[in-house]
Formats: C-alpha cells, sequence, structure tokens
C-alpha cells in the first residue's frame, strides 16, 4: 500500500488542492468547487470534503464566504501592528510638492491609452445595474414627463430620502428622511460639511493616510491640517484626537471608519463608539465619509460611527457613485445639527439635484433589486481583492506588504525599503500604466513607499501584464539602489 493510499480520504484530497495553490493552477481568489460538486466528482463524501476544506481553512489557505463558498486565500503578508506611534504636529497647510504630484496624477488618468492600476473608479457591466437602471430611466421619462423640467430644490427626491433611510439601517443609522440632503456624490458632501462648519485659518484632524482629493479640497478652503496617525487594524488614533480636541486645537474631523480610503479596513465597534462619544464631548464636529460603507464583504454590516451619534456631532456623507451609477452623480448626507445650514450652502453651491436621475435611484431602492446588487457586487469584490493580492505576492519585490480589506476594492501596499513610489510612477507612465504614489495620501507627503492599487476592473490580459510589468519596475529599483 502506498502512503498516498494509505492517508485519510479528507487528508488526500487536502493536500492535491494544496498542491493546486502551490503552483498557481487554484490562483489567489480562486473558487473551489463546491462541497457537493467535489464530493460528487470524486466520489466522496460530503463530509470528507468539508473535512478537506475546514483543514485548509484551519491553515490560512482558503476562507469560506456565506452563500459563496470557498476560495483560495493570498500569501501576500499585511503590514504589522500599529507601533507607539508619534504625535501628531502642528497645524499646517498641504505640502506644494503633494498638491503638484495630484494635479500631474489626476491630468495622467485622462490619458486614453493609459492603464491605470489605482483609480476607484469601477467600469463594466460586472459592477453596475446599468441596464437596470437604463429600463428604470426610460419608463420614468415616458410616464412623468415633468421629472425633466422640474427643478428638484434641497432637499431632494421624497422618495429617495425614504429609501436612504430605509437602507441606512443595516449601518445602524436611525435617520429621517426630512434631514437628509441630496447632493452631486459624495464629494460635494463633503465640501458642503468642511464649509458648514470651518472658517478658512481653522485645523482640521485628517487621517494619516487620507482620500486623497481632501487634500485639494481643504487647502482651497484655506484650511490647515493635523495629520492623525491611522492603521488598518484600529483605524486613526483615538488617543492622539483626544489629545488634539482636549487642547482645543481642532475644528473639525475628517474621518472613514468603514472600508477606508486607501486602506480598505475598518475601525472596530469600540472605536467607532468611542469616536461618537468625543465629537460629543468636546463639541467638535466629525465628518464620516461613508461611501464604501455598503460595500463591507461581512455581514451583518458593521455601524458607522454616525450609528453612535446622540447629540448631531457626526455628519455623514455617501453616495452611490461607486455601488449604482457614476454618471448619476447621486449622493446624500445627514448633517445633524448643521442640517440647516449644510441645505442653505447646497442652494447657493448647485441649486438643485437632476429629479429624473434622482427619482430612479430611489425606484431602484425601493423595488429590492439594490439589495441583492449589493450582495452580488460584495461576493465580486471580494474575489476581486483576493485576486489582486495573489498577483502581487506574484509579481512584486519580496518584502511588499499590503493590506487584507475588509470591504470595496482598494488595496494599500508597502514596498521594501530602497522603493519610490513617486520614481515607479514616472517609470510607469511612459509604458501606459498609471497609479497614485503613496505621497498623495498624506498632506505632509510621507508614505514614499506606499501606493494605492484598484481590483475594481475585469482582470483582462492587459491588467494582469500590466501587474507584473509594475512590479518589475519595483524590483528593478532594488536592483538599482
Amino acid at each position: 500500500m502506498s502512503i498516498t493510499e494509505a492517508l485519510p480520504l479528507y487528508q488526500s484530497l487536502a493536500d492535491e488542492l494544496r498542491d493546486a495553490m502551490r503552483d498557481g493552477r487554484l490562483p489567489a481568489g480562486a473558487r473551489l468547487p463546491s462541497v457537493r460538486e467535489a464530493a460528487s466528482s470524486r466520489s466522496l463524501s460530503i463530509n470528507t470534503v468539508l473535512a478537506a476544506y475546514r483543514q485548509l481553512e484551519a491553515a490560512g489557505l482558503v476562507e469560506a464566504r456565506p452563500q459563496s463558498g470557498y476560495f483560495v486565500r493570498s500569501r501576500l503578508p499585511s503590514p504589522p501592528p500599529a507601533p507607539a506611534g508619534h504625535l501628531p504636529e502642528e497645524g499646517r497647510p498641504a505640502d506644494g510638492a503633494v498638491l503638484s504630484r495630484i494635479a500631474t496624477v489626476l491630468a495622467a488618468q485622462t490619458r486614453p491609452d493609459t492603464i491605470d492600476l489605482s483609480l476607484a473608479c469601477p467600469k463594466g457591466g460586472d459592477f453596475y445595474p446599468g441596464e437596470r437602471l437604463a429600463r428604470i430611466v426610460a419608463d420614468l421619462s415616458r410616464r412623468r414627463p415633468a421629472l425633466l423640467t422640474d427643478y428638484s430644490l434641497p432637499p431632494g427626491s421624497a422618495l429617495l430620502r425614504e429609501q436612504i433611510c430605509l437602507h441606512a439601517a443595516a449601518l445602524g443609522m436611525n435617520l429621517s428622511p426630512d434631514a437628509i440632503l441630496i447632493t452631486n456624490g459624495c464629494m460635494e458632501a463633503l465640501q458642503l460639511a468642511l464649509r458648514a462648519v470651518t472658517r478658512p485659518g481653522d485645523t482640521v484632524g485628517l487621517e494619516s493616510p487620507t482620500y486623497f482629493n481632501l487634500i485639494p479640497l481643504i487647502d482651497r478652503l484655506g484650511l490647515k491640517t493635523i495629520e492623525l496617525p491611522t492603521h488598518p487594524d484600529t483605524g486613526l488614533s483615538l488617543d492622539a484626537l483626544e489629545l488634539l480636541l482636549s487642547e482645543g486645537r481642532l475644528q473639525a474631523v475628517v474621518a472613514m471608519p468603514n472600508v477606508h480610503n486607501p486602506l480598505g479596513t475598518g475601525m472596530p465597534l469600540a472605536a467607532k463608539r468611542r469616536l461618537a462619544a468625543l465629537a460629543a464631548q468636546y463639541r467638535v464636529p466629525v465628518i464620516e465619509d461613508a461611501l464604501y460603507a455598503e460595500l463591507q464583504f461581512a455581514t451583518p454590516l458593521q455601524p458607522t460611527a454616525k450609528a453612535f451619534d446622540r447629540d448631531g456631532w457626526i455628519i455623514v456623507c455617501a453616495s452611490y457613485t461607486k455601488t449604482l451609477a457614476p454618471g448619476f452623480r447621486i449622493g446624500w448626507m445627514e448633517g445633524g445639527r448643521f442640517g440647516r445650514a449644510l441645505a442653505e450652502l447646497k442652494f447657493c453651491s448647485s441649486v438643485a439635484q437632476p429629479a429624473l436621475l434622482a427619482e430612479a435611484v430611489g425606484r431602484f431602492l425601493e423595488n429590492g433589486g439594490y439589495s441583492q446588487h449589493l450582495r452580488r457586487l460584495r461576493r465580486v469584490y471580494a474575489g476581486q481583492i483576493e485576486r489582486l493580492r495573489g498577483l502581487i505576492d506574484a509579481s512584486f519585490p519580496r518584502g511588499t506588504l499590503a493590506t487584507q480589506p475588509s470591504g470595496g476594492f482598494l488595496l494599500w501596499v508597502e514596498l521594501p525599503e530602497g522603493c519610490n513610489t513617486n520614481a515607479l510612477f514616472d517609470a510607469a507612465l511612459p509604458l501606459g500604466i498609471g497609479i497614485t504614489p503613496g505621497k498623495l495620501y498624506a498632506p505632509s507627503g510621507r508614505y514614499s513607499r506606499h501606493l494605492r492599487l484598484s481590483g475594481c476592473y475585469p482582470f483582462t490580459e492587459r491588467h494582469v501584464q500590466a501587474l507584473g510589468t509594475l512590479g518589475a519596475l519595483a524590483s528593478a529599483q532594488l536592483t538599482e539602489g
């Protein structure tokens, strides 16, 4: 009797699958055959297959996703635990070199011959229900032509505001339709929020790293920033935040507690509760960017910080640009105690929203299509993230780290000592490859070895080759150094 024949059946299956993962036949993000399919094709019992799959899960090689099955995990290591950390410095304007580099990267994103590996703009029918929305728009145009001719003044579509509140309950928020303000995407909501709670010369606490478009926005509003240390496991440093608040050094805070951009991770539940308590205690508004909150992989969804807001000191901002229709530019916000000021600013800023498009989104949310779409989208992005981590592991230099996102489609990548992602951007662009270097994600320009990568595109042969080329360019930096 051979050694293989002497092994238990579940062990033989586990070893076979482990070998397939090792040699690339089952790459990161790949779905294992369903338990029933594997049992039937191999004449094994369901319990035998389950035992094999659970052994692989215990070894960290696969993960089980509810209603989806078992998927191969990447071997790419995550960043280490947060160190003790440094105290935030004094508030200051953004570094001019950072603002200049942001403008350069944004210009590169418009080049038609460039494949951008970092752009957080999903493309294609795999990610948006375009045909279903088109049918709703056509039906509304025919049945209610006044939607094309009437102004939808603030606060916007009543149907959409009602549906926003119903769906917000899944994130722990108890909102009133009368308090919801419809906006031109999440970016207008963030801008309105900052304008409502600050004045030129004020200082804003900003996560570090943070969403890079906040940096020029805050600069144009004449504001200064203090960077708050932020780690994938714990979110922004609440100890540092409390120190600043106790000293009266902040007039507002901007945070992304759920599915952070660029980290892809979220704050623990207790931390979000403490964040809301600090805002109320020190009477300093927190602007919560919840753009990706509905794209959390695990269900039930973790609540927003706004869910713990009892005194209206948290302004929550979100939109449907990442989940439904970027071209619609339909966003929303709930301003707590600042609601009236926000509505007045909205009217001065852009007057109204497209009534037809807002009503179409409201109809989609109302008929149950949105919940079903989100369930599918979460499964898709969970697979995309694992595939992306696997491709990075295969192509980038040894010592590369990447976050393990809890939702969405963004990864924060840390390259080894000796790499520089500004130089990597400059080397990749002539080859038709675009990235966003890590220096863009902090007003001070730190994170010279980091970059954000995105998994919101189909992994075509061209996309995979571009990732391989980028990894080779990063490896070449180490050789040259």
